[in-house]
């Protein structure tokens, strides 16, 4: 007898949200993610994107469908002064941390954390006088030190300007492709550049996601839509 196939790392099967005024943001939703990688989605405001994302989280509860992961889920937000709650840098990171772990756990994964998104040895550095970039990066360290292995980003760059849009860009991108433990991200984005340096993008229409399908086959069919 073969081996059974493996799981998915994400699987999203008809899945069902509708806001408390009956409106439908998903409709029978279905998403699967089989190996590590940068996922981009794109779609029109109101499509459902950001929903999904939190949905996969668990900040919202479905109606219907199911959401099955074996990766710990992380969302990283589009304004990060929305998840940045306490002064400092190292303050924020230990907030999010496994509560039990030792002092010098505590201590090693803040530093490791830091160090994988470029701000190492920053610890004591007030998060006010972080550039816009630098405040993403904090984000992201904040759910690599909780061990996240599934980042979920809602437009993590809308807010930045281009230098550090291409910054966190780049971190994602190093993360998903390192040889050692390469994390899985799912990013919702509305900047058709971007979509150059993803492993697969899907087009999220009327609570649905499309195919994955790579940066040049799928912006010829944006643009279809765009015309019609």
């Amino acid at each position: 007898m073969a081996d059974p196939a493996p799981l998915p790392l994400l699987r999203v099967s008809g899945l069902v949200f509708r806001w408390s005024n009956g409106q439908p943001a998903l409709d029978h939703c279905d998403l699967e993610i089989s190996r590590p990688g940068l996922w981009m989605l794109v779609g029109s405001n109101g499509s459902g994107k950001s929903t999904l994302l939190r949905l996969i989280s668990g900040l919202l509860q479905a109606d219907g469908g199911r959401v099955h992961t074996l990766l710990k889920p992380a969302l990283v937000f589009q304004n990060p002064d929305h998840q940045l709650l306490l002064p400092s840098c190292g303050s924020d990171l230990q907030l999010g941390l496994p509560s039990g772990l030792p002092a010098a756990e505590r201590t090693a994964r803040m530093e490791r954390a830091l160090q994988q998104v470029g701000l190492g040895g920053m610890e004591r550095r007030p998060i006010h006088s972080l550039s816009g970039g630098q405040k993403q990066r904090l984000a992201i360290a904040g759910a690599l030190a909780s061990d996240a292995e599934l980042l979920l980003l809602d437009e993590p760059t809308a807010l930045l300007d281009p230098d550090s849009q291409r910054e966190v860009l780049v971190l994602i991108r190093s993360l998903c492709s390192r040889d050692e433990r390469p994390i899985t991200a799912l990013w919702i984005t509305h900047r058709l550049e971007e979509l150059d340096c993803c492993d697969g993008a899907a087009r999220m229409e009327a609570g649905r996601v499309g195919p994955w399908l790579d940066a040049a086959r799928l912006l010829p069919l944006l643009a279809g839509a765009a015309e019609r």
